[in-house]
């Protein structure tokens, strides 16, 4: 397969980045702004001082840089983190697999931005934009 497609790998990359990036973006959003019915209260600012605001603010900011390519390894480097906290502090407690404690998602995330902060913006980004 890899003989066929391997020649959009550089294409298919750059999707990854953009749908993941996207989609985390929107879990920013439904914390902060109660989006996509989710639970945040646009109009409580202590919100944003708690632990979850501090996460809608990251997974929506970093979500969006690296949906656009905008230094998206180091905005991926810290999404990874916090998926990793967000696994330990909130999944691991009821259960320390996966599965079982409903972490999956958390994890899908914290190792594709990880692969994300190894490989960059790539292609369709405002940083090969700027670059050229």
């Amino acid at each position: 397969m890899e003989r066929y497609l391997g020649k959009f790998s550089e294409e298919a990359y750059a999707l990854i980045r953009i749908v993941v990036g996207a989609l985390f973006a929107c879990h920013g959003a439904q914390k902060l702004f109660g989006l996509f019915h989710g639970p945040g209260e646009p109009t409580n600012p202590v919100r944003l001082a708690s632990l979850i605001g501090v996460a809608g603010i990251i997974e929506l900011v970093c979500g969006v840089l690296i949906a656009i390519g905008l230094a998206a390894g180091y905005a991926a480097f810290l999404a990874s983190g916090t998926m990793a906290v967000a696994y330990f502090k909130a999944h691991a407690p009821q259960g320390f697999l996966p599965i079982v404690n409903k972490g999956e998602l958390a994890v899908v995330y914290c190792f594709l931005f990880l692969y994300i902060a190894t490989r960059g913006s790539g292609t369709w980004s405002v940083d090969s934009a700027i670059k050229r």
